[in-house]
């Protein structure tokens, strides 16, 4: 188990390593989570059917708070072991609005999970999307004083896109680690003759892990990273620190490289029911705008427990 783990680790180095290499040519157009570490599946496939029971969880984003046509996405996923040995499945929707876009993905993810050791876990994950696009330009206010723009006149209903992703994810008691790409395909979602090209999607690259420390009977401490890395714009890069205490409580703070920082709150209401909320501070001069009041978050997550009386205390990823 050791040797495994070791050697795992050693390569998320080695990829990091890589992605930081390649510093100059990679931005988002993934939706942004700062409680990413509660919305696992929807980044990585490999993560369904990780948590031994089925799991439905809720969040919401409100991004840069007071600045008109800023980000606001609604996340739902759900995902289960489906009683074959080591096979997962999941769903998710994820609704992005920004400004008159709007982009809806619906996800089918499917895992399947060896056994390395008595604690080790090593999954592979597929994901199957369905991409809707609505680009609303009659809601913009064009200036027509040169001529009309006659690719600006007709709104984007519906557009249809597929995509495909993958995801490899590994796992132990206290350590986890994962890489996935959860679009692979670089879709053009509208193009017609010479006129420019609407939304282009670019695969991203996510690169995962965190470790959780035994302190003491009362205090845990999970510290955690997340890259991630598309062509065209800086590398995101996002270092968190939390403590659970009593197994109840979660307090934590995070900094989104060169962005942001985070701080956040969790409460285990019982077994099976988990909140959390977020705040973000932007470190950037968008941050000290006077209409940006910051970013929030809410997250809510249900474990459907069978097994009460075994568990021993809440899964801290």
């Amino acid at each position: 188990m050791i040797t495994i783990e070791k050697t795992f680790r050693k390569f998320i180095l080695l990829v990091l390593l890589f992605i930081l290499a390649t510093i100059s040519l990679w931005s988002q157009q993934d939706a942004q989570y700062t409680q990413y570490m509660y919305n696992t599946i929807s980044i990585n496939p490999a993560y369904a059917g990780s948590r031994g029971n089925m799991s439905m969880g809720l969040l919401y984003r409100s991004q840069w708070v007071g600045l008109d046509g800023a980000p606001k996405t609604q996340t739902f996923n759900f995902h289960t072991p489906i009683g074959y040995r080591g096979v997962g499945v999941g769903f998710s929707v994820v609704n992005d609005v920004i400004g008159p876009t709007s982009e809806t993905y619906f996800d089918g993810d499917f895992s399947y999970t060896l056994y390395t050791s008595v604690e080790g876990r090593l999954s592979f994950g597929l994901k199957a999307s369905a991409h809707l696009l609505d680009v609303r330009f009659s809601e913009l206010n064009q200036d027509n004083s040169s001529g009309v723009d006659p690719s600006l006149q007709e709104d984007i209903d519906n557009k249809f896109s597929p995509n495909i992703g993958a995801g490899i994810y590994y796992r132990t008691n206290k350590f986890y680690a994962g890489i996935s790409i959860p679009r692979i395909l670089e879709t053009t979602h509208f193009k017609e003759g010479s006129n420019p090209t609407t939304a282009n999607e670019q695969m991203h690259l996510y690169l995962m892990t965190g470790y959780v420390f035994d302190i003491n009977n009362f205090i845990k401490f999970k510290p955690t990273l997340l890259t991630k890395a598309v062509k065209g714009a800086p590398l995101q890069v996002d270092l968190s620190a939390n403590f659970m205490f009593n197994n109840k409580f979660i307090l934590g703070a995070a900094y989104r490289w060169d962005a942001a920082f985070s701080g956040m709150f969790g409460f285990q209401v019982s077994e099976d029911i988990m909140i959390g909320l977020a705040y973000d501070k932007e470190t950037t001069e968008l941050g000290n705008a006077a209409f940006n009041d910051g970013s929030f978050e809410i997250m809510i997550r249900y474990d459907f427990i069978k097994t009460k009386n075994n568990l021993k205390s809440p899964r801290f990823f």
